[in-house]
C-alpha cells in the first residue's frame, strides 16, 4: 500500500487502532490536567487539550480523531469523578466524536484554509452538542435537577449558548496557534505518517497569517459585543436572575477578557505578517 493511499484514510487497521488509542490516551491525560478549572457558569472545564484530537484529525483522519476524542473525554471525566460519569457518556462523548470526526473530514484534503475552517466549525458544532446534551439530557431528563427544571426557556438557551461560547473562546487560540506547530513538527520528523500534500502545505507554504488573524479577531469582536450586552442589556439581568449576580459578573468579564485576548492575538499575527513583508 502506497503512502498516499494510507493518507486517503485507507490505512491498515493496526495503524488506525494504535492512532485511536494514542489519541485517547493523550487527550485523557491533557484533559484531566485542567479538569478542575471550571467555567464562569460553575460547570464545564477549561480544555486546551483539544489540540490533541485536532492534530490526530489532520494526520490520522476522522475515525482515530473522533473515536480517540470520545474515549479520551470519557476517561478524563470518569477519572475526575471516580466512576463512569453519566454526564460524559450522555453529552461529552457525542460532541467530541462528531466534532473531531468532522474535523478530519474537512481536512482530508489538507490546506491551511481548510484547517482554519475546520477549527471554527468543529469547535462550534462539538461544543454546542455537548452543551445541549449536558443541559437537556443529563441535567434535566437524566437527573431531573430541580434547579434546571425551574429555568425558563430563555434561561436554558442562554446557558447552552453560554457554555458553547466559553468552550469555543478558550479552545480556539490553542487549536489555531498550537496545532499548526505540531503538524509542522510531524511533517518534519515523521514524514512516513503524513501525506505528500500535507508535507507540501505544512513545510513549503507559509502559514496564511492574515487568515489566522481574522479567525481570531472576528470572534474577539463578537465576544466584546456580548460583554457589553451582558453589562447594558436585559441579557445580564436574565443571567443574574437564574444564575446569581456573581455568575453574571463572571460571564460579563469572560466575554470582555476573552474578546480582548482574541483580538490582541489576531492583531499580533497581522503585525507579524506586516513585519515579515
Amino acid at each position: 500500500m502506497s503512502h498516499d493511499n494510507l493518507v486517503q484514510r485507507k490505512m491498515p487497521l493496526s495503524l488506525s487502532v494504535s492512532g485511536t488509542a494514542l489519541c485517547a490516551a493523550l487527550y485523557a491525560i491533557g484533559s484531566y490536567l485542567t479538569a478542575y478549572i471550571p467555567s464562569p457558569w460553575g460547570v464545564g472545564q477549561f480544555r486546551p487539550a483539544v489540540v490533541v484530537p485536532a492534530f490526530f484529525a489532520v494526520v490520522f483522519g476522522p475515525v482515530p480523531a473522533g473515536v480517540g476524542a470520545a474515549l479520551g473525554t470519557l476517561i478524563a471525566d470518569s477519572a475526575k469523578y471516580g466512576y463512569l460519569y453519566p454526564g460524559s457518556y450522555l453529552a461529552s462523548v457525542w460532541g467530541n466524536l462528531i466534532g473531531f470526526f468532522l474535523f478530519g473530514v474537512i481536512t482530508r484534503r489538507f490546506s491551511w484554509g481548510r484547517f482554519v475552517i475546520a477549527s471554527n466549525i468543529t469547535l462550534t458544532v462539538a461544543n454546542f452538542i455537548v452543551a445541549a446534551l449536558y443541559v437537556l439530557v443529563f441535567k434535566i431528563l437524566y437527573l431531573g435537577d430541580a434547579k434546571y427544571l425551574a429555568f425558563s426557556n430563555q434561561a436554558v438557551i442562554i446557558f447552552i449558548l453560554g457554555l458553547t461560547i466559553w468552550w469555543f473562546v478558550t479552545m480556539l487560540p490553542f487549536v489555531l496557534l498550537v496545532t499548526p506547530l505540531l503538524i509542522v513538527i510531524a511533517a518534519r520528523t515523521m514524514p512516513s505518517f503524513v501525506s505528500e500534500n500535507l508535507r507540501k502545505q505544512s513545510l513549503r507554504q507559509e502559514l496564511p497569517l492574515n487568515l489566522f488573524s481574522i479567525a481570531l479577531i472576528a470572534p474577539g469582536v463578537i465576544m466584546l459585543v456580548l460583554g457589553l450586552l451582558t453589562a447594558y442589556s436585559s441579557m445580564g439581568l436574565e443571567i443574574a436572575r437564574y444564575f446569581g449576580a456573581t455568575t453574571a459578573a463572571l460571564v460579563q468579564w469572560m466575554f470582555l477578557i476573552s474578546g480582548i485576548a482574541l483580538s490582541i492575538l489576531g492583531f499580533g499575527l497581522k503585525i507579524r505578517r506586516f513585519l515579515r513583508r
